[in-house]
């Protein structure tokens, strides 16, 4: 029984010393979960954009706004806050949003043309050097 005991603890002391991995290139084909810092500055870009866009509207649209997206408010309880009928906030909620898509329209317009992305080098292409064997 002891040795059998024995076999148990020592099954359990090596698979706590080595614990089981997995090959290198399996590692490497897992996608990265975090953005990168690129991805992090286009974000702040576009938020920036946005807030550039709503602060240009006239301020009861940006109340609105607030209310709507920030607040969380139904367009009834907008409607009690601003003195407006639901139907009143839906027509104005409608045509803020078509007004802020054509001013971001416009600002995409004249922004310049994104660079394509990045392509990855693979190592060991099959391409050699010129000069190198």
């Amino acid at each position: 029984m002891s040795i059998a005991h024995n076999l148990l603890i020592n099954w359990y002391r090596d698979r706590g010393r080595r614990p089981p991995t997995e090959a290198l290139e399996a590692a490497a084909a897992v996608p990265a979960s975090i953005p990168g810092p690129e991805a992090s500055l286009v974000e702040n870009e576009r938020i920036d954009i946005v807030r550039r866009a709503i602060s240009a509207l006239p301020p009861e649209r940006q109340e609105l706004i607030a209310l709507k997206y920030v607040d969380g408010r139904t367009n009834a309880e907008i409607g009690r806050m601003m003195g407006r009928t639901e139907g009143a906030v839906k027509a104005l909620h409608h045509r803020t949003l078509r007004e802020l898509q054509e001013r971001l329209a416009e600002v995409q317009d004249d922004a310049p043309p994104s660079p394509p992305p990045a392509r990855s080098r693979r190592s060991g292409s099959s391409r050699q050097r010129k000069g190198r064997a």
